[in-house]
């Protein structure tokens, strides 16, 4: 594969003052200046560099046009006006713009102010509108709340739910005709008439321990399954999802400050090796009765079923089946009236197989398609259901990162791939016949990462895309021809702010590691960058199956805190081991299968000593590296297991020890620890805490759900035991994200910050 060396400017063109890569100081003491970032000006209640929102936009089932939110010009008089907003129709043809529910309709009687809309569908004949609001977050995401339905030819506005108590209802869901609501309240699941209000319950038997219509914390965190509730394409059936979390052991999260005792929240969480919640899915007529339950499995605790959809050809309803350990799924046809299934599709891999987030159906019904690791690359197949042959659409040796659109009309399928360069993302097309090769869609000229959201008939498009240090445009496009229609959001307000930040130098680069293995990663070099200066070097690094750090995309707040500290005179990098999701191979991805922390931590370090090699303005006596998560984690290995290499790490939120983590997680990349007991021990931190020798910050919430509290204080004693000095800041109550209460995060990458300057300082010298 190439290994092109991608330079990006930074968007600015003015000189810098003499010597500002030198003085940290100076940056901290003159906050004021345009030119500086500052932490406060990154995280602060201002939240000056802001990316424009546009949305949410929903393509239209009926026709090619497309509605979205915007701001509504009669409220702008109120407190929160940007929060008040209309829904507007757009034809993406001629852009003709048409005001469909103004702000005013969504008010309910007796009150003055209308409805804050977190989200919104429409039936198909586009007749009655959906909206969900006064949302609550349950864990990640705000799935909880309030449903309204608007009559759109009437404007009567009522809110569904009887007498549920406020912010209860949870994935409300339009029946195909139009003519009921389903949702899920206090695990049960109910059905309500639009005509009449009138509200049928489907279930009765949830309970704390038996969830209906959505999942446990560990579905949900690691499948992100939370809609838990499937209309038939007829009307008349609801599958869904049931867990049974009795005999998962409870985690206790305690809250110490927000009442005179202390407030203990006890949830189901099956840490590695421990026992699972049972699983299955149903289907229940939408008047009520009996469940017909489907059992692939025996065991029901040792197994997943991560997706479940309804065959929209037949009345058969479909889902995906892994093992425990996730090398196998299963795509499983079930008969709703017989509870009988087949499998009509295996999929297996010596490591992990992923789920298949979106699969199609083509040829009306008689083929779907489906994304495999089977010939060392992720590719595109087309499936018969009759004989279960496979035909593969997208030969060569690349991966298929994500598929997104098909037109059968066209004869083709859309996905995302960058077969020259794994930073970047691109629109790709390959024929369903399976003939020919793959065409490249988005134009040559715009370098970066790209993702879209087809129309219905797949012929337009949103389309999303950015680069490193150039925050995201959405437009409409044309497919097949991706011509530009308009531009739905340019974020031309941030881009001028950052046009007017003191320019840094970033670069996009490949080093390697040894054994003819390559690593991507990218820089960020001080303004005024003088070769014949000696730089501290800090890296940032997260290193797990989950994500990848070094993409050539807008970075966000990460992004403006490490050209801060470059202003300041780091040089900033971050490196992509082994391991990580790059588009770069079956082989690449799975290396780290069952040596999670190990191999990548090597990777780490063997890269670290070759960029000092090669870059001698780097002082290896100043080397610095942080992460969050699993990068939290990477950050501890790193320091522990290469003392001699790294001076300085910040850990936030991390996992001290695999065996703390849940299970489906942890056991994917690692297996279970009675097979892998050598491997859980020698990839967890707190095995090498005893050979800390730098400077270490350990940073955690104490009502982290998905990383608990607990891997903190079990490394604060290991290296106590150990007499091993460090620092730590515990923020009470927060959750992994460490973005709750007033102030935290400004808070937070003020104390990176501090530590940072502190214990690896900016002291620059010329070289001898």
């Amino acid at each position: 594969m190439p290994s092109p060396e991608i330079l990006a400017k930074a968007p600015c063109d003015s000189p810098p003052p003499q010597a500002l890569a030198v003085s940290a100081q100076r940056t901290v003491a003159d906050p004021a200046t345009s030119r500086l970032l500052t932490v406060d000006r990154i995280f602060g209640v201002e939240n000056e560099f802001k990316s424009e929102s546009w949305g949410p936009a929903h393509w239209l089932q009926d026709g090619p046009g497309y509605t979205t939110l915007e701001v509504s010009e009669n409220f702008k008089h109120v407190e929160d006006a940007k929060e008040i907003k209309d829904i507007v129709k757009y034809d993406p043809a001629s852009g003709l713009r048409e005001i469909l529910v103004p702000a005013d309709d969504l008010i309910p009687h007796g009150q003055t102010i209308p409805l804050k809309i977190e989200n919104y569908a429409w039936t198909e004949d586009g007749q009655q509108l959906l909206i969900f609001t006064n949302a609550r977050r349950v864990w990640r995401e705000k799935t909880r709340g309030d449903y309204w339905l608007l009559h759109c030819s009437t404007r009567m506005l009522r809110q569904l739910g009887g007498d549920a108590a406020p912010a209860t209802m949870m994935f409300a869901s339009l029946s195909p005709d139009g003519t009921c609501v389903a949702y899920v309240r206090e695990h049960n699941l109910f059905v309500q008439s639009l005509e009449d209000l009138q509200i049928t319950q489907l279930t009765s038997d949830g309970s704390t321990t038996t969830i209906n219509g959505t999942a446990d914390w560990v579905n949900e965190e690691e499948f992100h399954l939370r809609n838990g509730l499937r209309w038939s394409p007829d009307s008349k059936s609801i599958a869904y999802w049931q867990f049974d979390t009795s005999g998962v052991r409870e985690y206790p999260l305690v809250n110490l400050t927000d009442s005179l005792y202390p407030k203990v929240t006890n949830y189901a969480y099956p840490k590695v090796g421990e026992t699972n919640s049972a699983c299955r899915v149903g289907v229940v007529n939408a008047g009520g009765g009996a469940t017909t339950w489907f059992t692939p499995n025996p065991d029901p605790r040792n197994h997943y079923i991560p997706r479940m959809e309804w065959s929209g050809v037949s009345p058969r309803l479909l889902f995906q089946h892994l093992n425990r350990l996730q090398n196998t799924n299963e795509f499983i046809s079930a008969d709703p009236n017989t509870g009988e299934t087949q499998v009509i599709f295996t999929d297996r891999d010596d490591a992990w197989v992923e789920v298949m987030t979106d699969w199609r159906w083509i040829e009306k019904g008689a083929r779907f398609l489906w994304l495999s690791e089977r010939d060392g690359w992720q590719h595109l197949y087309s499936v018969s259901i009759e004989d279960q042959s496979v035909r593969l659409l997208t030969p060569g040796d690349f991966d298929v990162v994500s598929l997104v659109g098909v037109d059968e009309k066209a004869g083709c399928a859309y996905f995302i791939a960058s077969p020259d360069n794994p930073t970047q993302r691109y629109l790709y097309r390959a024929r369903l016949d399976g003939t020919g090769g793959a065409d490249r869609v988005t134009p040559a000229e715009q370098q970066g990462t790209h993702s879209y959201r087809f129309s219905t008939d797949g012929l337009w498009a949103f389309h999303t895309f950015s680069r490193f240090g150039q925050p995201p445009v959405v437009e409409l496009v044309s497919l097949p021809d991706h011509k530009l229609i308009r531009v739905l959001a340019g974020n031309a307000a941030l881009r001028g702010k950052l046009a007017a930040l003191t320019p840094c130098q970033n670069e996009f680069f490949k080093i390697s590691i040894g054994q003819d293995i390559m690593v991507d990663a990218w820089c960020i070099k001080p303004p005024e960058f003088d070769p014949s200066r000696s730089y501290p070097l800090f890296i940032h690094v997260y290193g797990e199956p989950a994500g990848s750090t070094v993409v050539d995309v807008w970075g966000g707040e990460n992004f403006l805190w490490h050209t801060m500290l470059a202003q300041q005179g780091y040089v900033v990098m971050s490196i992509d081991n082994r391991g990580t999701p790059a588009p770069l191979g079956r082989a690449w991805r799975k290396s780290v299968y069952r040596q999670i922390g190990s191999l990548a931590s090597a990777d780490q370090a063997a890269a670290t000593r070759e960029i000092l090699r090669q870059r001698p303005y780097l002082d290896p006596a100043r080397v610095g590296i942080w992460g969050w998560s699993g990068g939290g984690s990477m950050s501890l290995n790193a320091i522990f297991r290469y003392p001699d290499l790294y001076q300085t790490a910040m850990a936030v939120a991390f996992v001290a020890n695999q065996r703390f983590y849940d299970t489906i997680y942890q056991e994917r990349y690692m297996g279970l620890p009675s097979d892998n007991e050598e491997g859980f021990t020698h990839g967890s931190p707190i095995t090498f805490a005893h050979q800390l020798q730098g400077n270490l910050l350990l940073v955690y919430g104490t009502g982290d759900d998905n990383c608990h509290y607990q891997n903190c204080e079990v490394m604060v004693n290991e290296l106590i035991s150990h007499h091993k000095q460090f620092s730590q800041i515990s923020y009470p109550n927060c959750g992994h994200g460490l973005d709750e209460g007033k102030n935290t995060k400004r808070h937070l990458y003020a104390t990176l910050t501090r530590y940072l300057t502190d214990h690896l300082p900016v002291a620059p010298t010329l070289l001898p």
